[in-house]
Parts: C-alpha cells; sequence; structure tokens
C-alpha cells in the first residue's frame, strides 16, 4: 500500500505549514489525484485519518479531487483521453499509453500527479 507513504508526505508538509503559519485549526486538506497515479481515494483518506490522531490537525477531512488522464501522441498529433485497457483483471478499466487513433506510444501530459491543492483552516 503505497497510499501510506504518500499520505505521510501530504501529513507531514501540512504540520509544516500549520507551524509555520500558526494556524489554530486546519478543517480540510483538499488534494490532486491523477488518475494515472494508481491511488485509491479511499485508501487515502483512510490513511490519512489514521495518520493525523493526536496531530495539530487532527479532526480534519482529507478531500481528494482526480484528475483525467490525457495523453499526447507525437505521432498522428492527438492529445486527449487515453485508450483504456477493459480486459484488465480489475473493477474498472485500466488507462494505456496507446494512442487511441493511431496505436502507437503516446506521453503522458495529464494525470500523473499528487498534489496539495488548498489548505482551508482557521487562523
Amino acid at each position: 500500500m503505497h497510499e501510506l507513504s504518500i499520505v505521510s508526505g501530504i501529513v507531514e508538509s501540512v504540520l509544516n505549514f500549520v507551524a509555520a503559519q500558526q494556524i489554530s485549526k486546519v478543517v480540510d486538506v483538499r488534494l490532486s489525484v491523477g488518475e494515472l497515479t494508481n491511488l485509491q481515494p479511499e485508501q487515502l483518506c483512510f490513511c490519512y485519518t489514521a495518520l493525523i490522531e493526536q496531530t495539530a490537525i487532527a479532526g480534519s477531512k482529507l478531500e481528494v479531487e482526480a484528475v483525467p488522464a490525457v495523453v499526447s501522441c507525437p505521432h498522428c498529433s492527438y492529445q486527449g483521453p487515453p485508450k483504456y485497457w477493459a480486459d484488465a483483471l480489475s473493477l474498472a478499466p485500466v488507462p494505456t499509453l496507446q494512442c487511441p487513433q493511431c496505436g502507437k506510444a503516446t506521453e503522458a501530459t495529464q494525470g500523473h500527479e499528487c498534489a496539495i491543492k488548498t489548505i482551508k483552516y482557521v487562523a
């Protein structure tokens, strides 16, 4: 479960922000998570809740905003959603880096980010 290590870094960043800004209470933290990261929002929230107990941000909520994948094909100039592999042994189709138009390799231009977008707090 790599969500735990990701959330650990997020919590550390938020705690550093709280200490530096002398914030009394964090209400929620909004995270942007790309489709290509394979991070599960439910697991991120579970890890967040577990890690913030007995910290300065205890009681805050983690909100996860999904960022859809976008690919760019250098061969045919396609730019848009990736081709999905529907036969994967998973609950949902899996995005690939194969161009939906020409079938050649693409580059991901969006969907691999994981970043704190906002921190809502009371000063």
